[in-house]
């Protein structure tokens, strides 16, 4: 296979990779994600990220491809495979592909995910996850995928980590919301108590802890995460339930924390080896 750019442009963040026979042999990451874009201004920045890199043909996944991005690439209904996300894909000019999105689009239900497909999808085609299993990819609009066949079956985002940023910014908690989040006690008190389903009423209780003295000072950035990260989770998982987590680091030690309390069993995946074996798949079923 030739060698091709790959893109995953998210919101505020872009990274690109240069894939040669499917392996990664350069790396960019830079700040220029697409709310960094003035109008118009897609076009040149692409052009000169190709310039650095031999002016190879370049493939691109997520935000890009939204309304708010270059050009909407639309989204493709789930169940959806690796090869529905290759037929979707579209060309706003010579030698660039963007990626669709996948939505859930029944009359009871809506969701939309962008990015997070390839990685996804990606860690079946790699064999990183099984064909038929629950995945979970963290982050601030965390995803639950339903893969069956190796399709993308039906999918959740949970709000996750923009809650606990809303709350951290906006709440009357979030003066106490002080100190590190890491995947100890606190936060582990924190998964535990969220077992009663009461999040609303847990979530005042942190302001209550503080006044009456029953917390100490910089422990509750870590139980508020531990309340919306352990909910987030029990609401997913059975009893048992294996779930392959797309995460590394900090996220990573937090969601397997979580899921290994809430009763369920996790397994980290590579996350970046996930989205370069499914946008190499993609690139590999474009004409």
């Amino acid at each position: 296979m030739a060698p091709f750019i790959a893109v995953d442009w998210g919101t505020t963040n872009r990274r690109a990779y240069r894939i040669e026979n499917g392996e990664v042999v350069a790396t960019e990451r830079d700040n220029q994600g697409i709310l960094a874009v003035p109008a118009g201004g897609f076009p040149a920045l692409v052009g000169e990220l190709r310039a650095r890199f031999d002016g190879l043909p370049v493939v691109m996944a997520g935000m890009v491809g939204s309304n708010r991005g270059w050009h909407d690439a639309g989204y493709v209904a789930c169940p959806a495979t690796i090869e529905a996300l290759a037929a979707g894909v579209v060309t706003p000019e010579e030698g660039v592909s963007i990626v669709p999105g996948v939505c859930v689009d029944t009359e009871s239900r809506a969701d939309v995910m962008r990015g997070e497909e390839v990685q996804l999808l990606g860690a079946v085609s790699a064999g990183l996850a099984p064909a038929d299993a629950l995945l979970c990819q963290p982050g601030t609009h965390n995803k639950w995928a339903v893969m069956k066949h190796g399709a993308i079956a039906d999918f959740t985002t949970a709000m996750t980590g923009e809650m606990f940023a809303l709350l951290k910014a906006h709440a009357l908690i979030g003066g106490e919301m002080a100190g590190e989040v890491d995947a100890g006690d606190d936060f582990r008190q924190g998964v535990e108590a969220c077992a009663d389903t009461d999040l609303l009423a847990a979530l005042f209780g942190v302001r209550a802890a503080s006044v009456l003295g029953h917390r100490a000072p910089g422990a509750a950035a870590a139980y508020v995460s531990g309340l919306l990260i352990g909910s987030d989770c029990r609401a997913r998982i059975a009893p048992g339930q294996q779930v392959h987590l797309l995460a590394d680091g900090l996220l990573a030690d937090l969601y397997s924390a979580a899921i290994t309390i809430a009763g369920g069993e996790a397994v980290v995946v590579d996350s970046k080896a996930s989205f370069v074996a499914g946008i190499t798949r993609i690139r590999n079923l474009l004409p």
